[in-house]
C-alpha cells in the first residue's frame, strides 16, 4: 500500500486520478491539502508515531507531493516516538528545501518505507525536449535561456530555488521561499520593458524522488503578465500540469513553450 503525503496545489489531485488504487492520503499540520481530502493529519513533532501509524496500516510506500510551508516545532509537544528523529529534524528545517526534503527522505528508508517520485506514478508529467507552441525561441531567448541555466546552476549551490527569469543577459528576477507565481506577479508590478524567459530547473544534484520543479496554466498566465517571451523548462525535470492547457495558453498568449535538454 502506499500513502501520499499531500500538499497544496493540483499535483496531489493528478496523482490521485492516475493511480489504479486509492493511496493513504495524509497530510503535516499546516500544509494541507487544498484539492483533496487529507485521511490522516499529523505534526511533524509526531512524526515518529506518524510512521508507525503508517507501518500499522501496512503501508511500504510513500510519495510526496504538493506545497508545504516549513513548520515552527513546539519541543513541548514532541513525543517519545519523535524523540530520536529530533537531530535529524532539527538539522532539516535548518537548511535549505532540498537539504530538508533529504532529511525527510533519509528517516523514511531507515524506516523501512519505500520513497517514490511523483512521476514514477504518472510518467506523463514529464515532457520530451522539444518546442511544442507555434512561436519558436529567438536566438536572443536561447542566449537568455543559457544564462539562466548557468544562474540556476548557482542558485543550487546556495540550495535557494528552482526558478529565473533572465532579460537581455541579466538576471531579472530569481525565486525565494515565495515561491513561482509570487516572483512573477512582483515582475507584472514592475513597468518594465517586454521580453524575457521564465527558466525553470530541478537544483543541481537534487534528490528527484521529491520537490520537482511544476509549471501548470496559472504559470502561464503569470509568465504573460510579466511581459515575457516564453518558458523554457529542463526537459523530464519539471512536472507540467495539464500540459495541454499550457501549450494552448502559451499559443494563446504568443508564447513559447522550450523543453530543454539539460
Amino acid at each position: 500500500m502506499i500513502a501520499l503525503i499531500a500538499g497544496r496545489g493540483a499535483l496531489p489531485a493528478e496523482l490521485l486520478a492516475r493511480l489504479p488504487d486509492r493511496p493513504l492520503i495524509c497530510a503535516m499540520a499546516g500544509s494541507e491539502p487544498d484539492m483533496v481530502e487529507a485521511e490522516i493529519t499529523f505534526r511533524l513533532e509526531q512524526f515518529g508515531s506518524f510512521l508507525e501509524r503508517l507501518k500499522a496500516a501496512q503501508v511500504t510506500e510513500v510519495c510526496m507531493a504538493g506545497a508545504v510551508t516549513r513548520p515552527q516545532i513546539d519541543p513541548t509537544a514532541i513525543d517519545a516516538a519523535t524523540l530520536p528523529l529530533v537531530p535529524v529534524l532539527q538539522g532539516a528545517i535548518a537548511s535549505g528545501d532540498d537539504g530538508a526534503l533529504r532529511a525527510v527522505i533519509t528517516i523514511l528508508e531507515q524506516s523501512g518505507f519505500i520513497v517514490r517520485a511523483a512521476h514514477e506514478i504518472a510518467p506523463d508529467l514529464l515532457m520530451d525536449e522539444g518546442i511544442p507552441t507555434q512561436v519558436k525561441p529567438g536566438e536572443i531567448d536561447k542566449s537568455d535561456a543559457t544564462r539562466a541555466s548557468q544562474i540556476a546552476v548557482a542558485m543550487s549551490a546556495a540550495d535557494v530555488g528552482q526558478a529565473c527569469v533572465v532579460r537581455a543577459g541579466q538576471a531579472i528576477a530569481i525565486e525565494t521561499l515565495f515561491g513561482t507565481d509570487w516572483m512573477l506577479a512582483s515582475l507584472a508590478a514592475r513597468p518594465d520593458e517586454q521580453g524575457g524567459v521564465l527558466f525553470k530547473a530541478p537544483k543541481s544534484g537534487q534528490d528527484r524522488r521529491a520537490d520537482l520543479p511544476t509549471i501548470g496554466p496559472a504559470t502561464v498566465e503569470g509568465a504573460a503578465m510579466a511581459g515575457l517571451s516564453g518558458i523554457v523548462l529542463e526537459a523530464r525535470g519539471v512536472i507540467v500540469l495539464d500540459w495541454e492547457k499550457v501549450i494552448a495558453g502559451c499559443n494563446r498568449r504568443g508564447m513559447f513553450l522550450w523543453l530543454r535538454q539539460g
